[in-house]
């Protein structure tokens, strides 16, 4: 390969699996820019675009619509433009080898040596049995087969494994789950299946495969977590009064200061006083797994369906930077060009509707955090404060949470210390 030819791959993914390409920006002969996009890719989480990194004329694309990709993968190859520094290639890993491999095509039936023709056998079975493990024998199973379990749910040591010699698959683990579901005390039961097109006319739309992961996300976090939810309306009229006193500020630095911002930062300083509310439990529901991070999702709605990009480090920033971060990922989200890092790690969520409305809602929570904050629409109400009725903005407050982690006492404990943060604008600097 010349020297002038750069070699363009896959970058850092995160753990996303099953990543798929899912549109072609360029085509051999194109002329490119360093930002410019070459493909797009999505995972069961998000979509991205893969830049160029170079100036340069495309000279090739090793990859396709629905083809699946790993990180490393080589996906193009671009002839730099005169004068242009070679850019730092994505190391290939040992999945890109191996997708490579797997892609690479195999030689036709007919070139092949045919061997002897076998006498016809005495049974043929029906479908490929599952290989028998020894009751207590060893596990033979990949990290992703392994994730997909722990998702689920499932004790591998109970699943029939398909693969070669002995070992588990995903569609080992699925048919597993499947069957448990279907048959047996206990199994949930089938909705009917109805063809609508006999009371009018309908039209068959597919899910965004970002809206079908999110579909199954929430379905498995509503099966295995014990959800609960409180409702509260907090008072924040002085809040809403410094925020107000803020409109020239926030013209003068372009941005947009909602209540998004302030609600973080309360969030932040609520969970340093209650830990469990920053936590995952463990595999075995036992232990808890205390965060010393403060890593807070914000749902964002986007035309592809529901994302929860997460801003790091929440706690260290000011409102300025909240607003700031809170825009910058929303408008990511929107455009498919979060990073797949933008999407992992969060240590608690905020779900939001704002304007749209709502004195209340169940916010499902984004497992394995284990709470979730939902926001309503604000509204002037009349309160009585102990010696009048006055207008006070009051502001609706939905704290889902996983009752195996926290109780109902520790919730309420949570809530009233939220209140009195957003009541006390020092606090929210």
């Amino acid at each position: 390969m010349s020297d002038a030819i750069q070699e363009i791959r896959i970058p850092d993914i995160g753990d996303a699996e099953d990543v798929v390409v899912i549109e072609l920006c360029v085509a051999p002969g194109d002329q490119v820019e360093a930002d410019d996009a070459l493909i797009v890719i999505e995972s069961d989480k998000a979509s991205m675009e893969v830049p160029a990194g170079v100036n340069g004329v495309v000279e090739a694309l090793l990859v396709a619509i629905d083809d699946e990709v790993v990180e490393g993968q080589a996906i193009a190859r671009i002839e730099r433009a005169a004068g242009e520094p070679a850019a730092p290639p994505a190391p290939a890993t040992a999945k890109a080898s191996a997708a490579a491999k797997a892609a690479k095509p195999q030689e036709p039936p007919s070139k092949q040596p045919q061997p002897a023709p076998a006498p016809p056998p005495t049974a043929q079975p029906a479908e490929r049995p599952a290989a028998q493990r020894p009751s207590g024998g060893p596990v033979y199973a990949g990290p992703a087969t392994r994730r997909l379990a722990r998702e689920l749910g499932v004790d591998l040591s109970e699943v029939a494994a398909t693969g070669a010699r002995g070992r588990i698959v995903k569609d080992d683990v699925k048919a597993y789950v499947k069957q448990r579901l279907t048959s047996g005390d206990g199994a949930l039961p089938r909705l009917p299946t109805i063809d609508f097109s006999r009371f009018g006319e309908t039209e068959t739309v597919p899910l965004s495969r970002i809206r079908a992961a999110g579909a199954q996300n929430l379905h498995r976090s509503w099966l295995n977590l014990p959800h609960v939810t409180q409702h509260d309306e907090v008072d924040v009229t002085e809040l809403e009064a410094h925020r107000a006193g803020l409109k020239a500020e926030a013209a003068e630095r372009g941005v947009s200061l909602s209540p998004l911002p302030f609600l973080i930062k309360a969030c932040c300083l609520a969970l340093k006083e209650f830990p469990t509310f920053n936590a995952s439990l463990d595999a075995s529901g036992s232990q808890f797994i205390l965060k010393r991070y403060y890593h807070i999702g914000v749902a964002v709605d986007t035309e592809q369906g529901l994302l929860v990009p997460v801003i790091r480090n929440a706690d260290a920033k000011d409102v300025w930077d909240l607003a700031e971060a809170t825009a910058d990922l929303a408008a990511k989200a929107r455009n498919q060009r979060l990073a797949m890092h933008e999407l992992q790690g969060g240590s608690f969520s905020i779900s939001s509707l704002g304007a749209i409305g709502g004195t209340g809602f169940t916010p499902i929570i984004n497992a394995p955090e284990v709470a979730i904050l939902g926001v309503g629409r604000l509204a002037t109400k009349p309160v009585w404060d102990g010696g009048d009725i006055a207008p006070r903005r009051m502001l609706p407050l939905s704290l889902s949470f996983d009752h195996r982690a926290i109780n109902g006492a520790e919730a309420g404990r949570f809530m009233a210390h939220l209140a009195g943060v957003l009541g006390n604008v020092s606090l929210l600097k």
